[in-house]
Formats: structure tokens, sequence, C-alpha cells
């Protein structure tokens, strides 16, 4: 399978309830039609940039504040506006024509967000981990167990826990991406992405989601694992 085919298996893919990056466009909040054809070029990018990776990281679902907008996994948009104090978009898709997908006009957005874009906590201790150990260009890819967005009925700008069924539908397309990463080995970020994976008998490493105070405990082990060469399951 090519890049151009996975990302196409990627846009096929609609739910209830879920918000396909690379496939929908939301009039509320994107900037125009164009948005999810942004996202799609720029997940291409991600990956053509990345094609000998070691390290493939796996968390749980795209975030609002993340993915949703930037089209890749715990990154920000406003990493990509270059409005973050230190990781440069290079760092992220090198020489490239950078925009936003959010729509800066939009009532749902914040000032701050109208401004610089979305921010995410996860992607923002993500990003500066890979910054301080030399990965971030261009040696881990960044991924979820489940690759889209799950929303709650309250609105699109929210995230959700993914469900089984997703859960199992994600695991197909984190298969198809580790056919593109040959040399990477796979690590999941918290339990819930660890145990789909052991549960469909994908060989990775743990270390703990970033999130709800988790930052120190993953950095400490994202430390032992860049510098050791490896992690031990928690």
């Amino acid at each position: 399978m090519t890049i151009a085919a996975f990302i196409k298996h990627l846009q096929d893919y609609h739910r209830e309830l879920v918000f396909n990056p690379w496939a929908d466009y939301d009039p509320q909040a994107d900037i125009g039609p164009q948005a999810p054809l942004i996202r799609a070029a720029n997940f291409k990018r991600y990956l053509e940039l990345r094609a000998g990776a070691h390290y493939l990281f796996i968390a749980e679902g795209l975030g609002y504040q993340g993915g949703h907008f930037s089209g890749m996994a715990m990154t920000s948009e406003r990493i990509l506006l270059g409005c973050h104090p230190q990781i440069k978009p290079q760092e992220v898709l090198g020489e490239w024509t950078y925009q936003r997908t959010s729509n800066p006009a939009s009532s749902l957005l914040k000032e701050t967000q109208k401004k610089q874009g979305f921010n995410e906590p996860t992607a923002t201790v993500m990003w500066e981990t890979l910054h301080r150990h030399g990965l971030a260009v261009f040696d881990a890819v960044l991924w979820n167990i489940f690759p889209f967005h799950p929303y709650k009925k309250t609105g699109i700008l929210t995230n959700r826990t993914p469900e089984k069924a997703e859960l199992e539908a994600g695991i197909v397309y984190a298969r198809e991406l580790l056919a593109l990463l040959p040399q990477a080995r796979v690590i999941a970020i918290g339990q819930k992405a660890a145990v789909t994976l052991d549960r469909y008998g994908i060989p990775n490493n743990q270390v703990p989601h970033p999130s709800m105070g988790g930052a120190n405990r993953f950095k400490a082990a994202a430390a032992q694992l860049f510098g050791a060469g490896s992690v031990k399951k928690s």
C-alpha cells in the first residue's frame, strides 16, 4: 500500500459523532471547503518525511485541539502556524506551505484560538519531548489507535473516549501504517492503546499518557526509551 492509498482508505471512514479530518468539512469551525484537502496534504507530507522512522507512538484518539485541525495526531495547529515558543513548523513538515484550517472568524473559537490557532496540551508535551531528544526531524510518527476525532453530542469541539467498535476499526489502520513504516517500533501511549494493541497481537512498549497530570511520568519514560533504547511496560 502506498501513502496515497492509505490516506484514501482513511478518507472513506464515516461514523456518527466522528469527525474525519481528511474528508469532512465543518462549516461552523473550518475555514472553508478546502480544509480537509489541506489536512490530507499535511498528513501525506508528514508521512513522506518519516518513511524511515524508528518510532511509532500510538495514543487513543484525535482531539479537537490537535489533529482535528492539523490533520496529524498529537500535533496542534498553533505549532504549524509558528506560534509555539520552542517548536518550529519546519520540525513537522520541513519547507512547506503552512495553512490553518480553523476559521478565525468562527464564534466557536476563543480569542487566542482565532489569533494563533488551536493548541493541545498533549501535543505540546509530545513535541517538546521529541525536540529534546532530537527526534522531531524526522524519526518518530505520532498516531492514534482510533485515528479520527470522536466527539460528544453536545458539539464538535469536544472529545470523547473511542468506543470498542471504533478501536476495532482503528486496528486495521494501525496495521496498514506499520506496513508503511517497516523500521518502526511501536510505543503505546496510555493503557487504552496498549490494551488494544496487545489484544490484536501487535508488539509494543508502553509509556504513560501525558494528559491528566501524567506529563512528568511520560517525560521520564521517554527519556529512558530514547536514552537506553528500551522502556519497561508499566
